[in-house]
């Protein structure tokens, strides 16, 4: 079963925008041989509730769980994750597809 990695994100300090910017460009070879496709990956999002508005929203899809899992788990996820941690707040959820 499908497996859907939803990210929204809150823009932090200005002065780090490059640490996020660099971990965007880096982040897409890992997740891509990994099996995850891009499905959302924008700025451009219409708010229907005042109390959530990120600056950014994300959606991949992975084959399954497991796939997504041994992504985030990997050496190479494990070596450009500071950059996203040191620049921006996320807050991210995993669903199953139907």
């Amino acid at each position: 079963m499908k497996a859907y990695f939803i990210v929204s994100v809150q823009a932090g300090d200005p002065a780090k925008r490059a640490l996020y910017d660099d971990y965007i460009q880096k982040v897409r070879p890992v997740v891509e041989r990994h099996g995850g496709k891009y499905l959302v990956r924008t700025e451009r999002i219409g708010y229907l509730s005042a109390h959530w508005q990120p600056d950014r929203l994300i959606v991949v899809e992975f084959p399954d769980r497991e796939a997504l899992g041994r992504c985030f788990a990997s050496d190479e996820y494990r070596e450009i994750m500071h950059l996203r941690e040191g620049s921006v707040q996320a807050d991210a959820v995993i669903v199953d597809g139907i």
